[in-house]
């Protein structure tokens, strides 16, 4: 509760900042109002607590994925400064903006009432429609905002009338309320209905099969820092609130229902790297990437022994790297007009420190050792395995292995290419440097300590 307020209050105050010409304090100040919510926010990691009848649920696991949320925002925020540079006289709207799509991903993780998490999904995505088409110049920026409100709207639809329907069986939106309706074997048959839809409306917002196509164009559409913000904030948001509704609801559902979300995850992981291997935008490329990680995320609704903390803990790895991915990507990118991967030729040769940022978080997200991307999948297929989902791990591992062959393809264009003459040089500002080198950091001391991480639950 406290940590809401307190990002409400700072959402606020960079408007206020606008009114009284202090642009130039805007990051900075919302930098250390991060810093501030995250000191308020782990402060709250031991409470356990309900307010404004059970809207709000304050405990540790609700902390701690907000924590992360605070911690990404704060790096897309500080790349800000440097990214809005050209249209700086709008960077309290767009730095606004990016607080509130933080603040609706808190309300989907701290709902206690099926009201809230709707409050919060649509904070979230409203905000995402319009920082799609922040760049009104860009005709393809224009293309993804439409695209995604339309598609989004669509979703939104199906989770509400999923909501309206659970609301109908049980007669409650509190979740609490719900959980003891569920007890009662006259509960009409439509409640299962109702979950259906709330689960394929979450499942287009984190872009699983058969609704991820509206990814790969949103993602190459949108500014590059709008894309990072919708791989790593909304995705991560999305996931724990579908695994929060899963757990609610799955123990009344039928046993195909499971069956069915396995599937969903095995084909969202082979649609997501296969279409991946043939794709020359990076942006496009990373959104398939995004796609198949949704599928290997889906593994946590299966695990019953402590699938709440890998779950964090692979969402932690994933954003991290994906973090430092899309700072450097911005950097090389930032003269060019589009971003191809050959963008990237021979990188080695003009900044070897950012090229090897860059393969290290490409390394992270295939899972490769010691990144903590390869002990993140280590534990999901441990607990997989441990359930008797054999099938499960056995293509979650195939599909491992094929995601390899499109990062590698990166890799190998920045240290054994020639750079590309034609192409302009770029200008890589140190802000890009200093957000990839510590977020590469923190995924790697993930790697080494994972243990810690896990611990905090």
């Amino acid at each position: 509760m406290n940590t809401l307020i307190a990002l409400a209050g700072l959402a606020v105050l960079i408007l206020v900042l606008e009114i009284i010409n202090l642009r130039k304090t805007i990051v900075p100040l919302t930098l250390l109002g991060l810093l501030a919510a995250l000191g308020i926010t782990i402060c709250d990691f031991e409470t356990s607590q309900a307010f404004y009848n059970n809207m709000i649920v304050v405990n540790k696991t609700n902390m701690v994925y907000c924590s992360l949320f605070i911690v990404i925002t704060f790096f897309i925020v500080a790349m800000s400064q440097d990214f809005y540079k050209p249209h700086y006289e709008k960077i309290s709207d767009y730095i606004s903006l990016k607080i509130f799509l933080l603040i609706g991903a808190v309300c989907m993780t701290v709902f206690g009432n099926l009201t809230m998490f709707f409050i919060g999904l649509e904070i979230l995505s409203i905000t995402l429609y319009i920082l799609a088409g922040s760049n009104p110049t860009k005709i393809k920026s224009n293309e993804a905002a439409m695209k995604y409100f339309l598609l989004g709207s669509f979703a939104s639809g199906f989770i509400l009338f999923g909501i309206a329907l659970v609301y109908g069986a049980t007669a409650s939106f509190d979740i609490n309320g719900i959980s003891q309706a569920l007890l009662n074997p006259a509960t009409p048959s439509w409640l299962a209905i109702g979950v259906l839809l709330m689960t394929i409306g979450m499942l287009f917002k984190i872009a699983a099969f058969p609704f991820h196509f509206w990814a790969p164009d949103v993602y190459q559409g949108s500014p590059t820092i709008t894309t990072a913000s919708m791989s790593t904030l909304a995705k991560v948001a999305a996931v724990f609130t579908l695994f929060k509704i899963n757990n609610i609801f799955s123990a009344y559902m039928p046993e195909n229902f499971t069956t069915l979300l396995i599937f969903v995850s095995i084909a969202t992981m082979f649609v997501g790297n296969i279409m991946a291997l043939k794709q020359d935008n990076i942006k496009r490329m990373l959104a398939y990437s995004g796609i198949s990680h949704a599928g290997f995320m889906m593994i946590a609704l299966f695990n019953t022994t402590n699938a709440t903390a890998e779950l964090f803990y692979y969402a932690a790895a994933y954003a991290m790297a994906s973090i430092a991915a899309f700072a450097i990507i911005i950097a090389v990118c930032k003269n060019y007009k589009d971003e191809k991967i050959k963008h990237f030729k021979g990188l080695n040769k003009q900044n070897p420190m950012m090229t090897a940022v860059l393969s290290m978080a490409l390394l992270s997200i295939a899972g490769i050792p010691i990144f903590a991307g390869f002990f993140g999948k280590f534990f999901m297929f441990d607990s997989a395995l441990q359930n008797g989902h054999l099938t499960l791990v056995i293509f979650g591992v195939i599909n491992s292995i094929i995601s390899i062959y499109y990062y590698f393809k990166v890799i190998n264009l920045m240290y054994t290419q020639d750079q590309v003459d034609e192409l302009p040089q770029t200008n890589h500002s140190w802000i890009y440097k200093t957000v990839a080198v510590l977020a590469i950091l923190i995924n790697i001391l993930m790697g080494l300590c994972p243990s810690s991480i896990l611990n905090l639950f």
